[in-house]
């Protein structure tokens, strides 16, 4: 393995699960944003997929709650 491929698979991919009461459900224009639920920052995809489904499904009856992942990792280091 090289030391570049070594590097790439040890990187860091932060991952921002947040939600809240939406203006519109087909936006992600947040009606409150002082209101968001931050579920948590997630070393990894998988591991904010799972809290995301978690916080998504306690709101699934309403149509204007949504919880989205942000990749944290392509707002810190923009070039990748």
């Amino acid at each position: 393995m090289t030391e570049q491929t070594t590097e790439q698979t040890s990187r860091q991919l932060l991952h921002l699960v947040m939600g809240g009461r939406v203006k519109d459900p087909r936006s992600v224009e947040f009606a409150n944003p002082g209101e968001i639920d931050v579920v948590g920052v997630f070393p990894s995809y998988n591991s904010a997929v799972e809290a995301w489904r978690g916080a998504a499904q306690r709101t699934v009856d309403d149509a204007e709650m949504k919880y989205v992942i942000v990749h944290l990792h392509k707002l810190l280091e923009p070039k990748d």
